[in-house]
């Protein structure tokens, strides 16, 4: 029996030296990155947040949103998902519900922040954290349901206290410390600005980093991450970027061109790895799946029917 994905990110998480989790926004994009190989996935707030409602990762995504949205990734992928939980949705009676609902939605681990809400991205100015006693507060709530309902999901503490309003490395330091002494499994500083910085998160925090590598914080190969002793690299918005610039230069084409433009893409998408739409959205499976519980009098209608023909 295949170990539980909240298992199986402990594991991948141990064997180190440095996870390098990519982001996706959907399961769509999710079912890309499993194709590609990658181990494990990474659910974006900013992305879920664009791209379910248009609206700016700015705290007005609701739990409900952001679980549904996990339970698809984790369901169309089959891999390990750490997924943004932003401020767990209210305080740590909040808490304690979300951690149920991303666990039941087959979630292997979720990242808590200590922003006021309502959120703001971590790159963005104008954050604001909570008291550090009711961040605490809720990373042991959320402890103690990790605990009770399965010890091997990964909880990751994130604090904003480096680029929130009147903040600095100290506190986000001090913050994130607190956080793994109230049980959390990493330390998530959001928003480190240089080197130097990283370096003295490495030192001074008392635990395994996760780290974000895209907005204001510097840029590493694999490589020097995993010298420098990183647990976690997330990218999360690789795939949301690519796809809106995809879309938007296909969009001008055929608002300049007209319908031959979509043509045109076709012609040279023909030759990508993902050219066969059908097969890579499942159709081959739903097929093998008719055979196996409808029986052979459901594939009659396969016979001289026009369009693509699962193998």
């Amino acid at each position: 029996m295949r170990p539980r994905a909240t298992t199986r990110l402990r594991e991948l998480i141990a064997r180190g030296p440095t996870l390098y989790v990519p982001g996706c926004y959907n399961a769509m994009s999710a079912k890309v990155l499993a194709d590609a190989g990658f181990e494990a996935i990474y659910m974006t707030g900013y992305g879920t947040s664009l791209s379910l409602t248009g609206y700016p990762d700015v705290g007005l995504t609701t739990m409900g949103e952001m679980v549904a949205n996990a339970r698809y990734i984790a369901e169309a992928s089959g891999l390990p998902l750490i997924a943004d939980a932003d401020t767990g949705f209210g305080n740590a009676i909040n808490v304690i519900r979300t951690v149920r609902e991303y666990i039941g939605a087959g979630v292997a681990g979720l990242h808590l922040e200590d922003q006021v809400s309502p959120k703001r991205c971590g790159h963005v100015a104008g954050r604001l954290v909570i008291p550090l006693e009711e961040a605490v507060g809720k990373i042991r709530a959320a402890a103690d349901t990790r605990d009770e309902l399965d010890p091997d999901f990964v909880l990751v503490a994130r604090t904003d206290a480096r680029g929130a309003h009147g903040g600095s490395l100290d506190e986000a330091i001090r913050r994130v410390n607190a956080y793994l002494e109230a049980g959390a499994d990493l330390a998530f500083i959001e928003g480190p600005t240089s080197v130097d910085e990283i370096h003295r998160i490495l030192r001074e925090v008392k635990g395994p980093v996760f780290y974000n590598m895209t907005g204001v914080s510097p840029r590493f190969t694999l490589e020097e991450m995993r010298a420098m002793g990183i647990a976690v690299c997330i990218s999360p918005n690789a795939m949301l970027r690519s796809a809106l610039a995809a879309m938007h230069d296909l969009a001008a084409q055929m608002k300049a061109e007209g319908p031959l433009a979509e043509t045109r893409f076709m012609e040279g998408f023909r030759k990508h790895p993902l050219a066969d739409l059908h097969t890579f959205a499942g159709f081959d499976r739903v097929r093998a799946w008719e055979r196996e519980y409808l029986g052979e009098e459901a594939m009659a209608k396969y016979a001289g029917s026009v369009g693509h023909q699962p193998k």
